[in-house]
């Protein structure tokens, strides 16, 4: 017999058997990892936290023969002796080189060893703000000793009278053993093997006891990326895993605190503002992300995880999103979850369509215990098919400015039709490049729905025709400036509707 652990179980296996044995029902799309028997150890990195009064970074320093000044040592300077908008310098200190005499190019982030005077007795550590080029008494390699890896903001912060308060070199923990991800189902067992097939994460402010709403927008993000049960390492680092599968999305900075390993934050600003981060390691605190949560299981498989890979993820508490819900299934759920509520319309109806909640995060729900409803009739909600596989970019913007990207209900202000045209109008703004995508070639299919795409000068407008055509597409427009990004199946309804309603859409899969 061999004894396996299965995600913290102890369980038995016969030789022979298989991953596939063990986790029947496993997606085997889904990366699970391996570790074999072994033992565990520390390992030094080439990390270093450096603490200061305007907070901490982390720099990585690929020599290991370079060590950081001590500022506990006398004959260091360890306050800001310089400072401008391209650099700042802490010191001075003895160091042993040769100035070159000469400017050198610096990226935003390189750390520097350079010198006043060209004098190495009088050296300083530099952080370089900005790309620039300047002599700063290096070496003729320009002195780049590392960079900033994490918490840049704080060397934007930096002034006179700031310093360097400790500096230690980060430490991780690394498995001596061969240990592996995999999605191979049919790797076979071994004795002492231990497999991790998911990871856990709970919001941050939520307990089995006590719920605390603070940063419930954020914490609704966190639940709302992982619904499908699916964590997207898209980009790999040795301090971290980002999942930006959702692409940019707008969440609030609500709190800033450091990073340790395990702990879930969401970038709030920037060209990855909304992507979701998982730490490998401890990092300094950084303004333009907010913690939401930490890995309460399965860290080991986000050690292991590379770029690319996808695994199981369970997020704790359920998210409670009741819109698109029937009334009848959402007094069924929020009984179970003991939870009361109110309709603002007819409660009796119990085939009306939830279209809104309040409060809108799961967080402040469970806080409350309660929750008012927004609701109208089955009859009054279009169902729609989005084709994600033939026009993802446009479904993705159809998806923002209907609110579908965020709800299972989104809306549609109806702004014109004629003979078998609908016309309906969402807020994009101009600067949103719709570019031509799934442009049709030849006949449009009756009930297709379509954006007018940029080539166009009423971009952004949405149609629905219900007839077949083979000159004009759904918005009415040319078929090269219209972008087929899905289809009407509650077309019919559509004749109940005035210019100027809200239509509320509801999507649905195929």
């Amino acid at each position: 017999m061999l004894r396996i652990t299965l995600d913290g179980s102890q369980l038995t296996a016969n030789e022979g058997d298989r991953l596939s044995d063990i986790l029947p029902d496993h997606d085997p799309a889904l990366s699970v990892a391996v570790i074999r028997p072994g033992t565990v150890s520390q390992e030094v990195t080439r990390h270093f936290r450096v603490v200061t009064s305007a907070g901490e970074f982390v720099v990585e320093i690929p020599d290991a023969g370079v060590t950081l000044p001590d500022p506990d040592d006398d004959a260091t300077g360890s306050t800001i002796h310089w400072a401008d908008r391209y650099a700042a310098a802490f010191g001075p200190f003895p160091a042993s080189f040769s100035p070159s005499r000469s400017p050198s190019r610096y990226a935003r982030g390189d750390l520097i060893i350079g010198c006043g005077g060209y004098d190495p007795k009088r050296s300083y550590l530099i952080l370089s703000r900005k790309d620039h080029q300047a002599d700063h008494g290096a070496s003729s390699d320009g002195g780049i000793i590392g960079r900033v890896v994490a918490g840049r903001a704080v060397i934007d912060r930096l002034t006179t009278g700031d310093r360097i308060t400790a500096v230690e070199r980060m430490i991780s923990w690394a498995d001596s053993t061969h240990s592996v991800t995999t999605t191979d189902l049919s790797m076979l067992l071994e004795d002492g093997m231990e497999i991790v097939s998911y990871i856990r994460i709970r919001a941050d402010g939520y307990t089995d006891e006590s719920v605390d709403p603070r940063i419930a927008r954020s914490a609704e993000h966190l639940l709302f990326s992982f619904k499908d049960g699916i964590y997207h390492a898209d980009r790999t680092t040795s301090t971290h895993c980002m999942d930006a599968h959702l692409g940019r999305l707008e969440v609030p900075q609500e709190q800033t605190r450091p990073r340790h390993e395990g702990a879930v934050t969401v970038r709030t600003k920037g060209r990855n503002s909304g992507a979701m981060f998982i730490y490998r390691e401890d990092v300094a605190t950084s303004a333009h992300h907010t913690l939401v949560g930490q890995v309460t299981h399965g860290i080991e498989l986000i050690r292991l995880i590379g770029d690319g890979e996808t695994c199981a993820v369970i997020t704790e508490p359920d998210r409670l999103d009741l819109r698109g819900m029937h009334i009848g299934d959402a007094r069924a759920l929020l009984e179970e979850r003991k939870i009361s509520f109110e309709v603002m319309d007819d409660m009796d109806a119990s085939d009306r369509v939830i279209t809104d909640q309040e409060p809108a995060t799961t967080l402040e729900v469970l806080a409350a215990g309660h929750v008012r409803l927004t609701t109208m009739r089955e009859d009054d909600v279009i169902d729609i098919f989005l084709d994600d596989e033939k026009a993802p970019k446009t479904v993705d913007i159809f998806r923002r400015f209907t609110g579908l990207k965020l709800y299972s209900v989104g809306m549609l202000p109806f702004f014109f039709t004629y003979e078998d045209v609908w016309l309906f109008e969402p807020e994009i703004p101009e600067r949103i490049n719709i570019i031509p995508e799934n442009t049709p070639v030849d006949t449009i299919p009756a009930n297709s729905l379509a954006m007018t795409n940029a080539s166009r000068r009423g971009a952004g407008l949405v149609g629905v025709r219900t007839s077949e055509d083979d000159e004009f597409g759904p918005t009415g427009e040319p078929l090269e400036g219209t972008n087929i990004i899905g289809s009407v199946i509650d077309v019919g309804k559509l004749k109940d509707f005035k210019e100027g309603d809200i239509i509320y859409i509801r999507e649905v899969k195929r």
